[in-house]
């Protein structure tokens, strides 16, 4: 008989009742299209635990067919409000990926600024024109390019969002200056979110005492960096630190050490921060290369995830 080597990994962010939440617009999944798939994947699909992969990669162990590992990042309040009575009342465990500071420190990552700014902006237009305003406030500063320079560069369409919109996340994501990055994406988050950054945070992240009470319920809580950061960009001390600050949180909220895992945030990483894992004891760690995973074929380091958004929402 054949042996199963394969496992589909879903990646899912926000999930939450979007008609009925204050950001409508939020890139996420509607919390009834998660039931529906939900349905979908017990119908079709073996849904395993963190365990079992761990089992399977430590042991060259063969899976279930159709193995389907589901994993939540970013620590959302949706995963805690939504998504975990669903799964804790199916039997099912959830993995989900927490960036520490966030939550420890009442802020809101840039990445969720960027998106709540996005869902807050009805003309995409009017959001470019005010972004080449702040690169020309700093532009002497920093000694930037052109605003035609940065658009013809990162203006490039994915598969999930339109070029302006493109542009807009890899502008500050990546491209500027950290410090640059911060100051603009602070300064439109306060004119079109317009919301306490302190308050915000408490509305959209999970606290300590809910994640805990995720772990003593089954659920997998992983490491997803302490500051979410791209890890490839920092030296190998920075790398060390991140990984260290983002274990010491798991270690707090109950996490049993011999089975963390990690999950790159953006999907960024290189050798030096998977050296870093396998001499923390980490036992696997999650790309956003979008794929199924094969044991056989991916390194316990790289496995791909495909996200929600690959699958169907329908039970049928």
């Amino acid at each position: 008989m054949n042996k199963n080597y394969k496992v589909t990994v879903v990646m899912y962010h926000y999930v939450r009742d979007l008609n009925n939440s204050r950001f409508p617009n939020i890139k996420g999944l509607d919390l009834s299209l998660f039931i529906e798939q939900l349905n979908y994947l017990q119908k079709y699909y073996y849904i395993i635990s963190m365990e079992h992969l761990i089992s399977a990669i430590d042991n060259n162990d063969s899976l279930p067919y159709n193995s389907v590992l589901l994993t939540f990042d970013d620590a959302y309040i949706d995963h805690f409000t939504n998504v975990f009575p669903i799964l804790f009342n199916r039997k099912i465990q959830g993995s989900f990926y927490v960036p520490a500071s966030n939550i420890m420190d009442n802020l809101v990552l840039d990445v969720n600024k960027i998106h709540f700014i996005l869902a807050s902006v009805i003309d995409m237009k009017q959001l470019i024109r005010r972004t080449f305003k702040e690169l020309n406030k700093y532009r002497n500063d920093y000694n930037l390019s052109s605003n035609e320079y940065y658009f013809e560069k990162l203006a490039i369409p994915s598969r999930m969002d339109n070029k302006e919109v493109v542009f807009f996340k890899r502008l500050l994501q990546k491209e500027l200056p950290e410090t640059l990055r911060r100051i603009i994406t602070d300064n439109l988050f306060r004119e079109f979110v317009d919301i306490n950054e302190s308050t915000f945070s408490k509305e959209l992240y999970m606290t300590k005492e809910q994640i805990t009470c995720m772990v003593k319920n089954g659920m997998h809580i992983g490491n997803h960096g302490f500051e979410h950061v791209w890890l490839d960009t920092l030296s190998e001390d920075k790398q060390k630190e991140e990984i260290a600050k983002g274990c010491n949180f798991l270690k707090e909220m109950g996490v049993d050490m011999n089975n963390w895992t990690m999950s790159y945030p953006y999907g960024a990483y290189d050798q030096s921060l998977i050296n870093i894992l396998k001499d923390k004891g980490c036992k696997l760690a999650f790309t956003a290369n979008v794929e199924i995973a094969d044991l056989n074929k991916n390194n316990r380091f790289e496995l791909p995830r495909l996200d929600t958004n690959d699958l169907p929402k329908s039970s049928k």
